[in-house]
């Protein structure tokens, strides 16, 4: 573990108001500051408080960055309450011997039953139909009224066969769907279970019928999905994002739905969140877009405040958290 001059009062600066009683758990060990209201901590004061604090429970929408560490010379560990951590420079915190923790596995399931709305809303144009009965615009029984795409038997593209692209592949199995995926790599070891099969990406966007994606925002993975790629989708097809808004590329994105290249898309994440007023994703007809809340359930968000303080509890105590991203920096 990486040696720091003790406190008896250690301090705590959390980024936002959390479910559960996380916040409680952690104040019985340290001076706990949390940020209020909804709005991340503006940039200077998330510094301010970072200069002070022995660690920091942040969510993806805080950077960490070196400027910020290199002004922090207590902090110890950086808890992040999300699964991916693009929020956060690793290499400056590793060579800084802070640690850097997440909160994986107890959303999949949460994330997945989200991204499989997404797709059954898009496909069946459930948010069209819900805004036509309030509106006034329901008119009598007709067989061509709000037509939408069958799931049941079609095809599901999944992009990144993780912890989260293969509970949604479970799912498919329920609606007959046959898988495709496309991963850095074949996994023979969940094919059989999944009755899935692997397929370059160029092939997978051609033959699938839905394209659900699941990797994480990497230099690699920034706009994986392009106007190249996009026009090599079915124009029945459908784009589902629940990962990072930026594997997409949102302008190509926007022209591809305007001019029917696929026929729709359901996105949990956008390049800016929030979307601001005026942005062309707002006036999309085909698109279903909800304010990044794949994970928010009840139980999933409790679960991943308390994984999250529980990090920080381990390593005020003196303690290997758990979810540790960068172990080398325990060693240094």
């Amino acid at each position: 573990m990486p040696e720091r001059s003790a406190s008896s009062h250690p301090y705590v600066f959390v980024t936002r108001e959390l479910p559960g009683n996380a916040v409680e758990r952690l104040r019985q060990a340290a001076e706990v500051e949390v940020w209020p209201g909804q709005d991340p901590p503006p940039r200077e004061e998330l510094l301010r408080q970072a200069a002070k604090a022995d660690a920091l429970l942040t969510l993806l929408t805080d950077r960490v960055d070196a400027a910020l560490l290199d002004g922090a010379p207590r902090l110890r560990i950086v808890s992040n309450m999300a699964v991916g951590y693009d929020n956060i420079d690793l290499e400056a915190a590793t060579a800084r011997r802070v640690l850097v923790t997440n909160t994986p596995g107890v959303l999949t399931e949460t994330t997945a039953d989200f991204a499989f709305a997404l797709l059954l809303a898009t496909a069946r144009r459930v948010v069209e139909g819900d805004h036509l009965a309030r509106s006034g615009g329901w008119p009598t029984w007709h067989p061509s009224f709000l037509l939408g795409q069958d799931v049941h038997g079609a095809t599901l593209g999944i992009v990144g066969l993780g912890a989260i692209g293969t509970a949604v592949a479970r799912r498919a199995r329920g609606f007959a769907m046959r898988v495709l995926y496309s991963d850095s790599r074949p996994r023979p070891e969940l094919e059989a279970e999944l009755g899935a099969s692997f397929a370059p990406l160029d092939a997978l966007l051609r033959e699938s019928d839905f394209v659900s994606l699941h990797v994480p925002l990497t230099p690699q993975t920034h706009h994986l999905i392009g106007g190249r790629e996009l026009g090599l989708m079915k124009p029945s097809a459908f784009l589902i994002n629940t990962s990072r808004g930026p594997v997409v590329d949102q302008e190509a994105l926007c022209e591809a739905l305007r001019s029917h290249v696929i026929a729709g898309a359901g996105l949990d994440v956008a390049e800016v969140e929030p979307v601001p007023d005026g942005d062309p994703l707002l006036e999309l007809g085909n698109l279903v877009l909800t304010p990044h809340v794949a994970s928010a359930s009840v139980a999933t968000r409790a679960r991943m405040a308390d994984i999250a303080a529980d990090a920080i509890l381990a390593v005020l105590q003196g303690e290997r958290p758990v979810n540790l991203l960068n172990p080398q920096a325990a060693t240094r």
